[in-house]
């Protein structure tokens, strides 16, 4: 009998596409209402982000630029659920989600700080986004709360907040689901299930067939959507948007999505945990190949279009870097001053101390 009913569950929970690996249309009373222009610049996005990451790879080799979670292939999931908000919702990110508060409204030049430690790279003034979380989890208790004083407050907009397979494996995941369904807050959980967690396969992390179904512990909507499908995540989560804003609760997303690269710059090494056929099957549901087909079947896409992007790119990428660079080197005293508005008397010393140094 339980298992029936768990079987139940989990059948519930079928993945959402719109458009298949060879970028044609399965889903024709799914399709969201976008312009041409809108696809157009869903694209651009997309390719300049790869660009940016295969950038942000070759900096962080150099050693001009400090922490880095690679996003390619993941740029349906994170610019498809991106581009469904409206500019006053509030994002809240995981470590790899800089690419959603880069396209909010976060410079450039200022991602680069954030990625070197740089205090500057934390300050979003005007943006309604949260610096990328490192502890894992931790955002979606977060958003649970920014939900709520938004609903508080009677705002039309959303908390949206993003982790990997690994973030729902994590105390906090239920906690900040299940407060937000209890209040009804206008939350999106975004589970970006890249099957690993760092190496850890998805499947010795839960023994639930998904993690959409998760949601049906906390009372509230679940969906489970095909990540490499930037149509499908873009519809996923205007539905759930709108479901927020009319006081339905929250929904919890999961994308069946892949990172190409490692977990992190800083030594991990893919090939010891996944294998060459489990890189090939998902390199043949790139995200940017398969809309890039679609577009190019209405005449909406060109090479030569996608050049002037990647040239583009470039050229932005170096500028941010170069101003990234110009920005003063944060010293001991910044530290200091930025964590307290009146010093203690033992801070107050050290602030002395490494002031005089500094004016040396």
């Amino acid at each position: 009998m339980g298992t029936k009913t768990i079987e139940n569950i989990e059948g519930q929970f079928e993945m959402f596409q719109i458009l298949n690996e060879n970028g044609e249309i399965v889903n024709e009373e799914a399709m969201p209402e976008l312009s041409d222009e809108q696809l157009q610049e869903l694209m651009r996005r997309m390719v300049y982000t790869r660009i940016l990451d295969q950038r942000s790879i070759s900096l962080n080799r150099q050693g001009r630029l400090g922490f880095y979670a690679p996003t390619a292939g993941q740029e349906a999931s994170q610019l498809g659920s991106q581009f469904a908000l409206d500019k006053e919702d509030w994002i809240l990110p995981g470590y790899r989600d800089v690419p959603q508060i880069i396209w909010h409204g976060l410079p450039l030049y200022k991602a680069f700080l954030f990625s070197r430690g740089h205090f500057v790279g934390n300050q979003a003034d005007g943006l309604n986004v949260l610096s990328p979380q490192i502890i894992i989890g931790a955002q979606i208790t977060q958003t649970a709360g920014v939900a709520l004083g938004l609903k508080k407050k009677g705002k039309k907009n959303v908390a949206i907040t993003y982790t990997g397979d690994g973030g729902a494996s994590q105390g906090d995941f239920y906690e900040g689901m299940n407060f937000a369904g209890a209040y009804a807050a206008p939350a999106i959980f975004v589970v970006q299930n890249n099957r690993f967690a760092i190496s850890v396969p998805v499947e010795k992390q839960s023994a639930a067939k998904t993690i959409a179904q998760k949601a049906v512990a906390a009372g509230i909507q679940g969906v489970q959507v095909d990540g490499m499908d930037v149509l499908a995540v873009y519809k996923a989560v205007t539905d759930a948007r709108e479901r927020a804003i009319n006081g339905e609760g929250p929904t919890l997303i999961e994308t069946m999505t892949y990172r190409y690269g490692p977990h992190t710059m800083a030594g991990d090494d893919p090939t010891r945990y996944r294998s060459e056929d489990l890189d090939s099957e998902w390199e043949k549901k790139d995200p940017i190949v398969r809309f890039r087909k679609y577009l190019e079947s209405k005449n909406l896409w060109s090479e030569e279009k996608e050049n002037e992007v990647v040239d583009n790119a470039k050229d932005e990428i170096k500028a941010a870097i170069k101003k990234a660079d110009g920005t003063p080197k944060q010293k001991v005293t910044d530290l200091i001053s930025n964590m307290y508005e009146e010093l203690p008397q033992n801070l107050r010393e050290q602030y002395e101390e490494y002031s005089a140094k500094e004016s040396k």
